[in-house]
């Protein structure tokens, strides 16, 4: 698979020749329409999202994407039936499509990304007259989450900020009846924090087994964390202080810490 191939390869050195590094793939099936060729359909069913297309020289196509939190360039061939995943150079070792990766994967969320958080099925933590929310995807058996929930302890004792976690069950097999146990309590809020608190004890106990409208809402959560580009938990939406819409992937450090939630 891609994401496979993506995670064994390492950085080449820029030649001062035209050449493209990465990986080639096959497809299947010939493409059906030019505007988005069905290997790049085939691709975003491997987890990677394709933000949009570039300029690029050659005659290839150029397509912007992210695998997780890292960004891809994925130059497509005429026969459009082959990628090629990495850099293309001209004859002076230049990255073609260099500004254009960083303009488009750094391209800040919309406000329409931020209304479909505040749609999503999602735990209360903190106080709901908080003057800052800030959106976390979180999974129950995550060890970063739950590092992430106690280092947010003096920001929501303060009431700075309220947590809102976009519950999904994605790392383990009882990752999901898990998260099922927290949406269904009586107070999803204190059983949140019943797993976080016994987190190196197992969390809380799994529901025997899953509703459909509860799986469904797991799915759909599991779907908006990938289509805003995120690979895993946890994941965090936040807004700055201008407003801007921002992201970030993974355990912040201290100082990410205040950048997210503010100062304490």
């Amino acid at each position: 698979m891609l994401l496979k191939a993506l995670q064994r390869s390492r950085p080449f050195p820029a030649i001062p020749v035209a050449l493209l590094l990465g990986v080639i793939m096959a497809a299947s099936a010939e493409a059906e329409d030019k505007a988005y060729p069905e290997i790049l359909k085939t691709i975003e069913q491997q987890g990677i999202r394709i933000l949009g297309e570039m300029q690029v020289p050659g005659g290839l196509r150029g397509f912007a994407a992210k695998a997780g939190s890292q960004p891809l360039a994925i130059y497509l061939t005429p026969d459009n039936q082959h990628v090629v995943v990495g850099t293309l150079v001209d004859a002076y070792g230049q990255d073609m499509a260099e500004q254009q990766l960083k303009q488009m994967v750094e391209q800040p969320l919309t406000e329409a990304a931020w209304t479909k958080l505040e749609a999503s099925t999602w735990v209360q933590d903190g106080d709901a007259d908080a003057p800052r929310i800030v959106y976390i995807f979180t999974d129950p058996n995550c060890p970063y989450c739950n590092r992430f929930w106690l280092a947010a302890r003096p920001w929501i004792d303060s009431g700075k900020v309220q947590l809102r976690h976009v519950m999904v069950g994605v790392i383990r097999q009882d990752s999901p009846a898990k998260a099922a146990a927290i949406l269904k309590a009586k107070s999803p809020e204190e059983a949140l924090a019943e797993n976080e608190r016994k987190h190196a004890d197992g969390g809380i106990r799994p529901l025997d087994s899953v509703d459909g409208d509860t799986a469904a809402k797991l799915d759909r959560n599991a779907t908006l964390m990938t289509d805003l580009g995120f690979g895993g938990t946890p994941a965090i939406v936040f807004k700055t202080g201008e407003g801007k819409i921002e992201t970030y992937a993974g355990m912040p450090s201290e100082t990410q810490m205040e950048g997210i939630l503010g100062p304490k």
